[in-house]
């Protein structure tokens, strides 16, 4: 005769049957212009009309938090982040006496998402300019983050007068992957591939191309932002317009013009970073030497008259994410010329 289990022991062993074995990431849903999403400060909104359309850019301005030192930055973000991921570097700048703006950029996050646009490095340099002269800022320092670094390097090679110092923080094209051979991929291709982008695969490919494989768990909301935007009712043009900013990044290298950045510029560089976008559709032999940072950074520095390269050789893609306090440390002691040592 068989021995009976007690009742608790039978129900807790049915709930550990159906439970899943992990538990699922939740799904957030936002607007087309991120609508739901808590900003760090508040959002407020410049409209202007371009190509035949009237948008609208969202952006941060924040005022100094202690005494003023008289000095703005412009912190641009990258394609799979919005102005919301500079939310630590916001506080330290503002506590340092820094005016800190951060806009998103038309197509991206808060902003307009515009059907039929064009889109180009140059359009929104010149987007971000308008900007600042309505804000009345006549000089600032230029700082950009992955695709942001792209744009910070196009924007002071457009308006040299306006910039005070160039900060990348690993930029992505530091080097030419279509020169490199890799395959073009059309915006409809790019639009499909797009359609399929959620949580997790955003989360995969951060994890294994920026983090070294490695995850923390106040990653997730940087995700859960970027994730909600393909989860939400907008979720067509949103993938639309990553789909055109994909081709924008691929078509319209900067590397080449390195040499004609004439501002002082910083570079901080995460040395275990791999993004490469587009190796995917490479020869495994092209793949394998794309995304090399450490090397690519000392090149930029090489390259980039006027350079101060900082590494941080066990950090990766965003160092001011994964490392706050060091990757700081760095920024204030750079944006002061404080860098002649290392």
């Amino acid at each position: 005769m068989k021995a009976s289990l007690p009742l608790m022991s039978i129900t807790a062993g049915l709930l550990l049957a159906t439970a899943p074995l992990h538990a699922a990431e939740p799904t957030a849903s936002y607007g087309p212009q991120l609508q739901g999403f808590d900003y760090p400060h508040p959002l407020q909104r410049f409209e202007f009309d371009s190509q035949g359309q009237t948008l609208s850019m969202g952006y941060m301005d924040v005022a100094p938090t202690a005494q003023a030192n008289g000095r703005t930055i412009v912190l641009m973000h990258g394609k799979n982040f919005c102005g919301a991921t500079w939310e630590a570097t916001i506080d330290v700048l503002a506590d340092h006496g820094y005016r800190v703006i951060v806009p998103d950029q038309i197509g991206f996050c808060s902003s307009t998402k515009p059907v039929g646009y064009q889109f180009s490095f140059n359009q929104l340099a010149a987007t971000t300019q308008t900007l600042l002269d309505s804000l009345d800022v006549d000089q600032a320092t230029i700082a950009g983050h992955s695709m942001g670094g792209m744009l910070a390097a196009r924007y002071a090679l457009s308006y040299p007068d306006t910039t005070e110092q160039l900060v990348l923080v690993n930029p992505i094209g530091l080097e030419d992957w279509q020169a490199e051979g890799v395959p073009y991929a059309s915006i409809d291709q790019l639009y499909q591939g797009e359609l399929k982008t959620d949580f997790d695969s955003i989360k995969a490919y951060q994890q294994r191309v920026y983090y070294d494989g490695e995850w923390k768990p106040e990653y997730s909301r940087w995700v859960s932002m970027q994730a909600g935007l393909y989860a939400g009712p907008g979720r067509e043009q949103v993938a639309m317009n990553q789909a055109q900013t994909s081709d924008m990044i691929f078509t319209q290298p900067v590397v080449h013009e390195f040499d004609r950045i004439k501002v002082p510029t910083l570079l901080l560089i995460g040395g275990m970073d791999r993004t490469a976008p587009g190796a995917n559709r490479a020869k495994p032999d092209v793949a394998a030497r794309l995304g090399n940072y450490p090397v690519l950074g000392r090149d930029t520095a090489e390259a980039i008259p006027n350079a101060t390269l900082v590494e941080f050789p066990e950090l990766g893609h965003s160092p001011q994410v994964e490392a706050p306090d060091r990757f700081h440390e760095a920024l204030l002691r750079g944006l002061n010329n404080e860098m002649e040592q290392d």
